[in-house]
């Protein structure tokens, strides 16, 4: 090789050594761990809600006096969102698609648990039980016992039950028919990222959500007075063997979500109120929740988060609500979760016929409320463990009308 050429690669060398160095560490190229490399999100993503949760990375806008975003949160995709009103106060790849785990299951409660009286009794089939994945996390429903519509909701929040999915789903006529009804259900609520192949969260090809999709099902399903009692019930008792002659045993049952009960290491949130938490080996750790403080409730979801830490989606959530909290009315929405379909201003026409000539009435009550207006008072004494005591839930939410 001349030595001409020889200053020529090392120049050339010199000029790549600084971006080679950089590169790495640029939010939007490929980052390795120790052992593993992490996928980028789609440089193009839904804009539902806003055309900055569209764009890939972190989306924050940040006002006179409000903190910045807390540095160790690593969860792929994350959203912090406003309950009542819908802004979104920041977001981290919000409509990147992913495989939901068992938060998909707040889609299936929210979808079928109008459908089936609490009070029904149900006597469990073999069928029934044939097509739960191997390796489900479970709550213990047997073949040839009864249970209860309320005993096997108990199972599918507190304990995330495939068993008990599947179950549910036969009595709402089969697992086909579910999962299309919850197909149904997330387009209604223009939970546009969402493909559900299993009810449950197990693991299937192309079943996706996103951080976006599972705070709005999650902020529907909140609506709902039976949904509101299951996720933030914190232990149960749960029906077990059935001997002859005797008194049916039960066993106690713990909330998996433990920013509601703590476990592991984690504290109980203070003012945390539900929802729900998933984790298998595909869509790695999951978790929506939902917290109320100082009067303002708020929804965080995190999905999959590239961290060592122990049960690092609960730490990352629960930084992910304490930064909202503290920046709430500090921050610009950087979008809304946007409303159902159904939740529309009617026709001036269509108004005026109902209401015989009067001036039409709008559904939606103020910004970001899509047609939520109505309060209701959650009610049933529901008791949730938070890190000062025992606090009751007695919040009022935006009830959606039809």
């Amino acid at each position: 090789m001349s030595a001409l050429k020889k200053t020529a690669l090392t120049v050339t060398a010199a000029a790549l050594l600084p971006v080679l160095t950089i590169a790495p560490a640029s939010a939007d190229t490929e980052h390795r761990t120790a052992d593993k490399k992490q996928p980028n999100p789609p440089a193009s993503m839904s804009s539902v809600g806003g055309a900055q949760l569209g764009k890939p990375g972190t989306q924050v806008s940040l006002g006179p006096g409000a903190p910045v975003l807390p540095k160790d949160v690593s969860g792929r995709s994350w959203i912090v969102a406003d309950a009542e009103s819908g802004d979104v106060l920041a977001s981290h790849n919000a409509h990147w698609r992913l495989p939901p785990a068992s938060t998909l299951k707040m889609l299936f409660a929210d979808t079928v648990l109008p459908r089936l009286p609490r009070t029904e009794i149900h006597t469990v089939t073999n069928a029934e039980l044939a097509d739960v994945g191997e390796g489900s996390s479970l709550v213990g429903v047997k073949e040839n016992l009864t249970y209860s519509v309320h005993d096997l909701w108990l199972g599918v929040f507190l304990r995330s039950g495939n068993d008990a999915v599947h179950v549910l789903s036969s009595m709402n006529g089969g697992v086909p028919k579910t999962v299309m009804d919850m197909q149904e259900h997330a387009e209604e609520l223009q939970a546009l990222d969402t493909h559900v192949v299993s009810p449950d969260g197990y693991d299937a090809d192309g079943q996706v959500s996103s951080a976006y999709d599972l705070t709005l099902i999650a902020r529907s399903g909140m609506q709902k007075k039976d949904f509101r009692e299951y996720c933030s019930t914190a232990h149960a008792e749960f029906p077990g063997a059935q001997a002859e002659g005797k008194k049916r045993e039960t066993f106690e049952i713990q909330n998996t979500n433990r920013l509601l009960t703590g476990d592991s290491g984690i504290s109980p949130y203070k003012g945390i109120a539900g929802v729900k938490n998933g984790n298998t080996s595909h869509a790695g750790a999951t978790f929506t929740g939902v917290a109320e403080r100082n009067g303002r409730v708020l929804l965080v979801t995190v999905m999959n988060p590239d961290s060592e830490e122990s049960q690092a989606v609960y730490k990352e959530a629960g930084r992910l609500l304490d930064w909202g909290f503290a920046a709430a009315g500090k921050v610009k929405p950087v979008g809304e979760l946007v409303p159902p379909k159904s939740a529309v201003t009617p026709s001036a026409n269509d108004a005026n016929t109902a209401n015989n000539g009067a001036p039409a009435k709008s559904h939606a009550a103020g910004k970001g409320a899509g047609g939520i207006g109505t309060a209701i008072a959650i009610t049933g004494g529901v008791l949730v463990v938070v890190a000062a005591g025992v606090f009751l839930v007695n919040r009022r939410w935006p009830l959606r009308r039809r």
